[in-house]
């Protein structure tokens, strides 16, 4: 999973718009895709769904493509606390909640730094992008996840 964000074999796609809704097709597993009153923005991802993978996380990556990151996916809403240990990237991290709310916005995660980073509680997802994108984009509380991997029944933003 991982060798994919590494070796920056992952092309990311981003697309600001303003009026263009995104098409169901464009819902599936290697793409997140936020929106917020300011647009949508999409990124490539990869799924960290197992407690092996969620632990690895990035850990040790290099570097990453521009529009990439991971979707951490949590078995049930809890705490999201996270750290940066043996992290090399700057990294923004968004707490999400299982409806696909952005609960809150860590930006600028100091590499190798071991000071726990508290997403909150009830936190079903955590997006991890490179430092300085959410600031960017203007993501922020409030906006909306697009994946697959929110249940659609509950989802703020379904893929259908």
């Amino acid at each position: 999973m991982r060798e994919g964000l590494a070796g920056g074999v992952l092309a990311g796609v981003m697309a600001m718009t303003m009026a263009v809704p995104a098409l169901a097709s464009d819902c599936r597993e290697d793409r997140v895709q936020l929106r917020s009153a300011q647009g949508t923005a999409a990124f490539t991802v990869d799924i960290a769904d197992t407690d092996a993978e969620r632990a690895q996380g990035l850990m040790h990556v290099a570097s990453m493509p521009r529009f990439s990151g991971m979707l951490f996916v949590f078995d049930r809403p809890q705490r999201a606390v996270f750290w940066m240990e043996n992290t090399l990237i700057p990294l923004d991290m968004l707490f999400i909640d299982e409806r696909g709310v952005v609960q809150s916005v860590h930006e600028n995660a100091v590499p190798m730094d071991r000071t726990p980073i508290d997403g909150g509680e009830g936190i079903a997802f955590v997006l991890e992008i490179n430092g300085g994108m959410a600031s960017r984009l203007q993501l922020a509380p409030g906006a909306e996840l697009r994946h697959p991997a929110v249940a659609q029944d509950l989802a703020a933003w379904p893929c259908d």
